[in-house]
């Protein structure tokens, strides 16, 4: 027989079988357990996260000769024959090379007819976006009003394409990425099962590399197959993938840090004398960050099998946050320009340079924390008040600008010249109920993800330096740690010493901050329209001249 790679070999052929995507599982598992079919199904994702893959077990699960059930027997005539490809009453069509509107009658037109074998006629169309506006139009009726033997399975990875009038008429399932540990769990059962070894580090390396597809993490344990035995190690991986080696990285973050320009600059020779592609190289080097800034916020976060750990948490010990975050952002947005530089190398090296450029002055240990220093920033709605480390900044203050990190960065702008603070309370009274955690708010011109929880959350307790807050599942994204951080740094800040800061997610809330100003806003409107309403000029205006009143501004009005 011949070999079959392994993307097909272990393709999921029941619900059981899947690897992630449990929401879309559960909501078509309870359509089918209840018998609430729809006619017409669209699946939504990028590539390789299992939309034909499912729309071939839902195919399965209407046809099976055992019964409509979530967990088709995979035995009878009908199941088999849909695993090999050659069940009679499931087309499947490829929108991408049959876009025209012929094509599309041509298996409208089919449709009307009774199924062969099966107890549906299942149309799997992938990549619909791709079917011409005429085509669309054509499946309009049939879609709104199809024959009770016919479903619609429809797959994309570009929904906006699709017009609103299909959109309507399909219950609508996004399938997400994998993340790299789920691909990873489920290359080592597969390994496990072909019996073949390899490096833990190895297969997390080519789960990074699938970047979410499941199909592309096969394709690449292929290829490491191939390429390696039945033995699998992560420097042959990594040599496969074009990689890099951690340590490499590690020192050249260390050199960053340690200010060595020419050590840094003579890693970056040495990588555009291997040849690497240098998007990558930023990319990896993000990640080391990303992992330097999850064990400085929680070192039990940092996975034990993290490449590289030793030395992460060194330089995780040896390099504030502050100084991480801004690595972090400029790796970014040097990756994003990398494109629009002469040639990669100088852009990879204009970024490294940048990084110099910004860095904080530093004897090569962990700065003592720093007084803080109000600062102006704009946004869209009016000029807030945030706090801001004070930093000597080797570039010059305009700098920025030209970089283009003032938006990320803006700290770097205005920490010039800048008054002391005089923010702090050390000893102050913690809030005590919804009017006075307002208040405290106000006092301490929260700005950025700060505000917006504090803002949302109601006060439910406060004793023994602990802040306790409810806040509503409408808002549970801002009770993310990365909020929640930034909430309970502004609150040492202001009193001087650690408070222990609780978030808890309740059905609603009825006095946060942000509804109170709402009720005062209201009530404010609410006097304005009696005071102009009662307003004698403007009752005769509208008695003797038939105005009409279009709006009412609460200021003039209100007292």
């Amino acid at each position: 027989m011949s070999y079959q790679v392994l993307a097909r070999k272990w393709r999921p052929r029941t619900f059981a079988d899947l690897a992630g995507q449990t929401h879309v599982v559960r909501a078509l598992t309870n359509a089918l357990t209840q018998n609430r079919l729809h006619h017409a199904w669209l699946f939504t994702g990028t590539r390789g996260v299992g939309k034909t893959t499912i729309a071939r077990i839902l195919a399965k699960a209407l046809n099976c000769e055992a019964g409509i059930h979530a967990e088709p027997c995979g035995i009878c005539s009908s199941c088999t024959q849909i695993d090999a490809g050659r069940f009679v009453d499931l087309i499947e069509l490829d929108a991408a090379s049959n876009t025209g509107i012929d094509n599309m009658r041509d298996v409208l037109d089919n449709a009307q007819y009774a199924p062969s074998s099966g107890r549906f006629k299942v149309y799997i169309i992938d990549e619909v976006h791709m079917l011409s506006k005429a085509a669309f139009n054509s499946m309009l009726k049939t879609l709104e009003e199809p024959p009770e033997h016919v479903k619609f399975i429809l797959a994309t990875t570009d929904p906006q394409k699709i017009p609103i009038t299909v959109l309507s008429r399909c219950l609508q399932y996004n399938l997400k990425q994998m993340t790299p540990d789920l691909i990873t769990q489920h290359l080592t059962h597969i390994l496990h099962e072909e019996g073949i070894h390899a490096e833990m580090t190895a297969l997390q390396r080519i789960a990074r590399a699938a970047q979410g597809s499941m199909r592309d993490a096969l394709s690449l344990l292929d290829q490491a197959i191939a390429y390696c035995g039945t033995e699998i190690p992560d420097n042959a991986v990594q040599h496969m993938l074009g990689g890099l080696d951690s340590a490499r990285l590690i020192d050249l973050i260390d050199a960053l840090w340690q200010q060595d320009g020419t050590s840094l600059m003579e890693q970056a020779a040495v990588l555009a004398a291997q040849g690497i592609d240098f998007s990558t190289v930023l990319q990896e080097i993000g990640l080391i960050l990303h992992h330097i800034s999850l064990y400085q916020l929680a070192a039990d976060a940092l996975p034990e099998d993290t490449p590289e750990r030793t030395a992460i948490i060194d330089l995780a010990t040896r390099i504030d946050a502050q100084t991480i975050q801004l690595y972090y952002q400029i790796c970014l947005l040097g990756r994003r320009d990398l494109s629009l530089a002469p040639d990669e190398s100088s852009g990879f090296s204009m970024t490294l340079l940048r990084m110099l450029a910004f860095h904080p002055q530093s004897n090569g240990s962990a700065p003592a924390s720093q007084p803080t220093t109000p600062i102006r920033t704009e946004s869209h709605d009016e000029p807030r008040t945030v706090s801001a480390p004070q930093l000597e900044v080797v570039a010059p203050p305009i700098a920025p600008l030209a970089f283009g990190i003032a938006e990320a960065i803006p700290s770097l702008v205005h920490t010039f010249d800048a008054p002391p603070a005089q923010n702090t309370a050390s000893g102050a009274d913690l809030p005590t109920d919804a009017a006075s955690w307002a208040q405290l708010i106000e006092r301490m011109k929260l700005g950025g993800q700060a505000r917006m929880l504090a803002t949302e959350s109601e006060l439910y307790l406060s004793d023994n330096d602990r802040i306790h807050l409810r806040l509503s599942h409408n808002h549970k994204h801002l009770g993310e740690s990365g909020y929640q951080a930034k909430l309970r740094e502004a609150l040492r800040k202001h009193f001087a010493r650690d408070i222990r800061l609780e978030v808890e997610l309740c059905e609603a809330v009825a006095a946060s901050p942000q509804q109170q100003q709402e009720a005062s806003r209201m009530q404010r409107q609410s006097e304005a329209d009696a005071a102009i309403q009662q307003d004698p000029f403007v009752q005769g205006a509208i008695t003797q001249l038939d105005a009409r009143i279009l709006s009412i501004s609460p200021s003039k009005y209100s007292t």
